[in-house]
This record gives structure tokens, sequence and C-alpha cells, in this order.
């Protein structure tokens, strides 16, 4: 157990819990994990002052590196991410346009994107293309969009093509980016790609995307940050912004060092994603919890294509119980509360995702799971890892 220090605030002294994060990298959790150098690395940060133009810059040049590209620019987030791209090709680096912004004075300003790739991640990506002074012009149907609807959309007023790669978008019936970034080729029009948690930096902007958008807090697992990394000229842009729009989407010091702290960690292997490895972790989990009344358990891979494997549950109401969504609230009603991936829960299924999970929480989140649906596990007896049981 981790000795506290009476005197430094906690989750527990503000009345809060900490949780058992099943879930994955969600925002709605606080993102990953930070290591212990990414901590130093933005205590060094808060203990002294710098010129914060200098800062971004450099911060820049080290995000850019890892991703292979010219330039980068570090944002609060993925979200803040894609109004900040948005603005820098509506706008420009025109100083008397971007203080206009949202208002984008004439200029070409929609942004075509697939219509199942007009998501809401936690609030919608229309309304972040619209905060950078954009008009979000959605191409084809829900389940259904060819090249030949983005280029049927795209007119005098098209200043983008939008590619949302993440699991909320839909994963069938979609254009391919290297479809999408042909158009924008053939076209003449600018290709953003939003990838916020995706954990090959290099492979996005490799696509011939023209902006590739990243979350710092997600697979990279560093503070609640992001970057935007792309052409020297078009990062400029993106810069520009903060003295427009961007102000409320500023970065701190302490932020930006521990951004680059987790990117350097991350190309260096230290936070790279182990699937082989996590695919083993997970089928020992889905035997051990296939056996609980009420559940079935099995391996699946990340339906968005990522080198993650969770251990899916589905629940059979019947003999556990509850549905699949009273099971998750239940768990998330504990102390300390347990938070599964519930993505899927209308359809009877949750799932473990192991990225933010401990050994020590993935034995407790199997004896609360033992305990909800009256049964122990194989991994229940008192030497189990050598720990006694709680």
């Amino acid at each position: 157990m981790r000795t506290r220090d009476p005197d430094v605030l906690t989750y527990e002294s503000l009345g809060l819990r900490a949780a058992v994060n099943a879930n994955g990298k969600m925002t709605a959790l606080g993102g990953s994990r930070l290591s212990a150098t990414t901590i130093a690395a933005m205590g060094a940060a808060g203990r002294d002052h710098v010129v914060m133009d200098d800062l971004m810059t450099a911060v820049g040049r080290e995000l850019a590196a890892a991703a292979g590209t010219e330039d980068a620019c570090p944002t609060t987030g993925a979200a803040s991410g894609v109004a900040l791209a948005v603005a820098a090709l509506v706008a420009g680096t025109d100083p008397a346009r971007v203080e206009r912004l949202p208002d984008p004075g004439g200029r070409p300003c929609e942004v075509v994107l697939p219509k199942g790739h007009a998501v809401n991640f936690g609030a919608p990506v229309a309304q972040m293309i619209a905060l950078g002074g954009g008009t979000p012009v959605e191409a084809g149907a829900a389940n259904k969009v060819r090249a030949a609807h983005l280029e049927g959309a795209i007119g005098a007023r098209t200043a983008a093509l939008l590619y949302v790669q993440s699991h909320h978008a839909v994963q069938k019936g979609m254009v391919s980016l290297a479809e999408t970034v042909a158009v924008g080729r053939a076209h003449g029009v600018p290709v953003i790609v939003d990838a916020a948690a995706e954990e090959d930096l290099r492979k996005w902007p490799a696509t011939g995307a023209d902006l590739v958008i990243y979350s710092g807090g997600k697979a990279i697992g560093g503070p609640t940050s992001g970057f935007v990394c792309g052409p020297a000229p078009l990062i400029a842009a993106v810069r520009a912004q903060y003295a427009g729009i961007g102000r409320p989407m500023k970065v701190g010091k302490e932020t930006l060092l521990g951004l680059a702290q987790a990117v350097r960690e991350y190309g260096a292997g230290a936070a790279a994603s182990d699937g082989d490895g996590a695919r083993a972790r997970m089928e020992r989990l889905a035997a051990r919890l296939g056996t609980l009344p009420g559940l079935s358990a099995r391996v699946v891979r990340d339906e968005a294509g990522r080198e993650i494997f969770r251990t899916e549950l589905a629940v059979d109401p019947a003999r556990a119980g509850r549905d699949a969504a009273g099971l998750a609230a239940e768990l998330a009603a504990g102390t300390p509360p347990v938070f599964l991936r519930d993505h899927y829960a209308t359809t009877g299924r949750l799932a473990v995702d192991p990225r933010a999970l401990s050994a020590e929480e993935e034995d407790h989140l199997a004896r609360r799971l033992a305990e909800l649906l009256g049964a122990r596990t194989s991994g229940d007896d008192d030497t189990t890892n050598g720990r006694n049981s709680e």
C-alpha cells in the first residue's frame, strides 16, 4: 500500500474514491495512469518559469520527431485539436481572420466528413468543427459512404475533409482513409485525420493526410493533452490560433513538459502496447470469469483495429439475476467503484480493458464479480498471487 503525505491533497481528502478502471483510457475516468518520470517532469515544470512560446515550439519539435512530421503543435486534447486544425485551414495566419473566428468571414469553411464519422466523443465533432469557424457537411449515409459521396459534397466553399479514426465511428460501409486522401488530392482539399487514441504515431501522417490529431492522454499515456502534426506551414497556422479561439484552450507548462516526457517514453517503447502479452492476460481472465453463473467470456480485439485485446463478458440475465447494464452499475456503486467497458451493455455485453488495470485491481474485479454472482473463481483461494484474500 502506498503511503500518503497528510499535507498532500488526494481524492480521498476531497471525499472521493479512487476507481478501479477496467474501462480503458477514458476521459471520464481521467485518461491514463502517469509514469513516475512523467509526474516528475510535470513537477519540475511547476517549479520554474519559462517563455511559453519557446516551450510550445520546443515541445512541438519533440512531438514532430515522434510522429515523423515537419512540425507539431500541442493542444489541450484531441477535441481542441480538431477545432484548431479547422481554424488553421479557415483563417490561416492572418491575424484579422484569426481574431474574427468562429465567423469565417466569407472564407471557404465547409468541412466534409463521412456521415458515419459525425460522432459524439463526449461532445459532437460537429461542434468542434463549428468552434474553428467550419460548417460540417455530412456525406453519404450513416452506414454507407463512398468516395463519390465525398466528391459530390465538395464545392467552392470546401475548406477540408475530416476523417475520424475511432471506435466511436461506424466501422462498416465507410470510405477508407486512402480513398479520402485520394479525393482530397484530386480536388486540392486538405485532409484532417482525428486519430486521437491510435497507437502508431507515424502511421497516420504517412497516409498522406495533411493534419493528424492525437490525444496525449490515451495511447501515449501522458496527461490530458494532445497535439496536431503535419507540414510546418500548416502547423504555423494551427499555432496562430492561440491568438484567437485557442486562447481558452491554452496548454500549461506542466502539461507541456509532461506530454513531451510521455511521448519520449512512448517512442522508446516504455508505454507501447504489448498485444501478445495483453491477449494472454485476457485469456487467463476469460477462463477465470467464464465459470461464474450467468457469464460467458471470450477475448476480443478492439473494434477499431488497434492492438488492444479485452475480455468480453456476455451476461445472461436469467442466470446472473441482472442484465449487463445492471451488473455494470452494481460494480460502479461498490467500494472502490469498478468500471467496466459498457459500450455494448444494451446488447448484453461488457468488457474488461487491461491497459489501466493493475494485477491487484484485476483480482479485486474478479472477486467482486464472484460476490455479486454468488460464486468463487478459480483464482480466489487464499494463496492467489501470494496474497491473502480480502
